[in-house]
This record gives C-alpha cells, sequence and structure tokens, in this order.
C-alpha cells in the first residue's frame, strides 16, 4: 500500500489539472486555516478552548516533578491499566484482566488503527457507519483491506416530524456485511451525528457480527458525553459479544484534555494480543507522566472527576442547544444530536446544496468555520451524496465563543 493510495482512501489526492497526484491538507486542517487567517469563530474543529480538572493536571505535573519522564512500559503503566479494567466493571459490569486484557494506546486513533491492521489485511473488508471518523478508511486502506460504509438513515424525529434525526440502517448495514467481513468499525455515540445506538441497533449488529464470525472495534470516546436520558451501552455487554468485541476509549473527551493522548483499548487476551503486536511497532509507548495522572482521574477516589463530567455533560446540553437554535434561526434544518461534541445541520433551506463549498465561503461571508460532513463520507457513496448539503458545527467551545458564532451566523437569514 503506497502513500498515495492511502491518502486516496482518506480523499485527499488533489485532483485538479497539474496536481501531478499532490496531498491536500485535510479538510480540518484547511478551515483551521482559514479561521486563523480570516479571524472567524472556529466552530469546526472540535477540541475544547478551556483545560480539564486542574487537579488532573497538577497529577500529571507532580508525576513530571517525581521523575516518571522515561519510557513507560509498553502495555501502558500498571496503575492506569488496573483503573480502566476497574473503570469497566464499575460502570458496565464488565470484567477484564489488567494484566492481559487492557492495553494503554496514544490516544483512541491508534487503538483503532493497531486493531485494523492487526486483524485485517488483502481480502478482508472493515465495515463502518458513514459518516465515519476520517482514519477508518485510512487505516483501512493501509491494511490493505477494502473499506464498506454503510449509510446512517435520515429520518424524521417522531416527537417533530420537521426535524431530522440519524439512526441505524440495519437494512444498509447487512447489504455490506458479508463473509469477507473481517471487522466491523461501530462508533456510538457517534461522530460527526451525535447518535447513540439503542439496544435494538446493538443486538442488530451483534446478529451481524456472530453470523459472519467478524470482530467488532467500537470507538466509544464520547461514552459518558450523552444528552437527554440517551444512554451509552457498550456492545461488550450483550450476551455472547465479549469474546468478539475490541472496545476503545480515551481520557481526551471525557476529561477534556485532548491533547494528552491517553487511550486504551479492552477485550479478549487474543484479540488484545494482536492489537499489541502491532501497536509496538507503532508508538511502542507514551505519555509516561500522563498516564499516572489519568489513572488517578478514573479511579475517581474522592468523586470530583464524576462531578467534573456531570457538570461537563450539562454544560455540553446547553451550549447543544444554543447552537441548535441559532442554526435554525439561520435557517438549517437541524439534527439534534444525543451525544458527543457536535452539532450537524442542513444547509440546503437555505439554497446551498454544496456543504463544502458554503464552508470554504462560511469565514469570509460571516466569519464562521464549520466542517462540511461530506468530508466524513467516501466520494461517490450514497452517504456522500445524500449530505453533500450538510454541515457539522462544534458546541464544546467556551458559551461566549459559542454565543458569537450564533451571532454571526444569524446573518445567513437576511
Amino acid at each position: 500500500m503506497t502513500w498515495r493510495e492511502v491518502a486516496a482512501a482518506a480523499g485527499l489526492l488533489a485532483d485538479g489539472p497539474g496536481d501531478g497526484g499532490a496531498v491536500r491538507p485535510t479538510i480540518f486542517a484547511e478551515m483551521s486555516a482559514l479561521a486563523a487567517r480570516t479571524g472567524a469563530v472556529n466552530l469546526g474543529q472540535g477540541f475544547p478552548d478551556v483545560d480539564g480538572p486542574a487537579h488532573v493536571v497538577e497529577a500529571a505535573r507532580a508525576a513530571l516533578a517525581a521523575g516518571r519522564n522515561q519510557y513507560a512500559p509498553g502495555d501502558g503503566v500498571p496503575e492506569l491499566r488496573r483503573a480502566v479494567a476497574a473503570h469497566q466493571e464499575r460502570h458496565y459490569g464488565l470484567t477484564w484482566d489488567p494484566d492481559t486484557e487492557v492495553l494503554v494506546t496514544t490516544g483512541a486513533t491508534e487503538a483503532i488503527a493497531a486493531a485494523v491492521l492487526a486483524l485485517a489485511g488483502p481480502g478482508d473488508d472493515v465495515v463502518a457507519l458513514e459518516p465515519a471518523y476520517d482514519s477508518y478508511a485510512a487505516v483501512t486502506a493501509m491494511a490493505g483491506a477494502r473499506f464498506r460504509p454503510a449509510p446512517l438513515a435520515l429520518r424524521s424525529d417522531a416527537g417533530d416530524p420537521a426535524a431530522p434525526r440519524f439512526a441505524l440502517d440495519v437494512a444498509a448495514l447487512r447489504a455490506v456485511v458479508s463473509e469477507r467481513t473481517r471487522v466491523i468499525l461501530l462508533n456510538t455515540p457517534h461522530n460527526p451525528t451525535g447518535t447513540v445506538l439503542t439496544a435494538d441497533d446493538l443486538a442488530a449488529v451483534a446478529r451481524l457480527a456472530t453470523e459472519v464470525g467478524a470482530v467488532v472495534v467500537t470507538d466509544e470516546v464520547y461514552e459518558h458525553l450523552t444528552f437527554d436520558g440517551a444512554v451509552h451501552v457498550p456492545l461488550a455487554t450483550l450476551p455472547g459479544m465479549a469474546e468478539r468485541t475490541l472496545t476503545v476509549s480515551s481520557a481526551g473527551k471525557t476529561l477534556s484534555l485532548t491533547g494528552w493522548k491517553v487511550g486504551w483499548v479492552t477485550g479478549p487476551a487474543p484479540l488484545v494480543t494482536a492489537v499489541r503486536t502491532v501497536k509496538q511497532f507503532l508508538t511502542y509507548t507514551s505519555g509516561a507522566p500522563l498516564q499516572p495522572a489519568v489513572a488517578a482521574a478514573l479511579a475517581d477516589e474522592d468523586g470530583r472527576v464524576a462531578a467534573y463530567v456531570a457538570g461537563l455533560r450539562a454544560s455540553l446540553a446547553r451550549r447543544r442547544d444554543l447552537l441548535a437554535a441559532g442554526l435554525r434561526a439561520a435557517g438549517f434544518d437541524v439534527a439534534m444530536p444525543a451525544g458527543g461534541y457536535f452539532v450537524v445541520a442542513d444547509a440546503a433551506p437555505l439554497g446551498f446544496d454544496d456543504g463544502a463549498r458554503l464552508c470554504r465561503e462560511l469565514p469570509d461571508r460571516v466569519g464562521v468555520v464549520a466542517v462540511p460532513v461530506a468530508a466524513f463520507c467516501q466520494a461517490g457513496s450514497p452517504a456522500a451524496a445524500q449530505l453533500r448539503s450538510w454541515v457539522r458545527f462544534t458546541h464544546v467551545k467556551r458559551d461566549d465563543v459559542v454565543a458569537e458564532g450564533v451571532r454571526r451566523l444569524a446573518r445567513l437569514a437576511g
């Protein structure tokens, strides 16, 4: 697999006259550069603009001062592996051996990459829900496997027929799952749509995976950031699924410390061993002084992290409501997310049928940066066509930043 083939799978090969196969920056880099050039409010890239709990940051500072600055064990420091195992048991009733069934990674992205590289290869299919986090197709290409997206369904909300919502389309998923399917990548709560899969959804995925003997790799980084009573249920908790599921999460989203890149994967020892085998030749290890700080945060002996996460969840819901209301007032159709950092909205009612073009014009038009949802779809896929006019905005910024973005977006209504 050449770098050009990987770039093509990620939709990054420039194809204009004279480009000569050049690789263009990701849409995220392009939009962030636009924000810097124009002074626009950046509601495109999903990272917080305030730090997480001060006592967790202080724990990392203490680890630095205590000399924990050399290589951590390749599996992760023992206290973090124990804390991850205890977290999974406390929240979900999942019991994992911290020595053989827990692996610390450089963020969730590395965990997913190592899992796909370990489990899939030429002749195999990797299935994911589309729109999909952009690394999924790229790492599938690195593995030499075929990426098979299954589009989420776009439906009317039962409580508000005029409001769109995204949901699992079991028939669409069944259409791409086959005996060639080696891995199903399942992201819930979902980026970018904010969909939280239901118990019935998960049961359908479990049936399909079992039928074809696929391993399910679940991306659960927004596990604690759900709204309106939505409950995140790990697929590994379903009957018979613990032995064929690798569960991936990280500290970045839950603790608003995305730059720390401390993630983990849990699952049965044979699957974790396969991931470890690949991971040791990627980063080997990282974040030595950060890992004990995350361990202390997960253990949360004094309850401060639980209080922080509850406050963050409420704050995110409030900011989501502010952004969604502003988008509706500006003329967008809005799909209300049940979890995560993002709100996706359809610009077609405003007369824009091309979300990518709109995102490139928004900074100069009204001083706001967003990301087209089509960037999360494979070129030419049904989802890319259906969601061509859709745009993703983040609500994980400070209240004043979201409010200023809403104020600027109101100019579109005119």
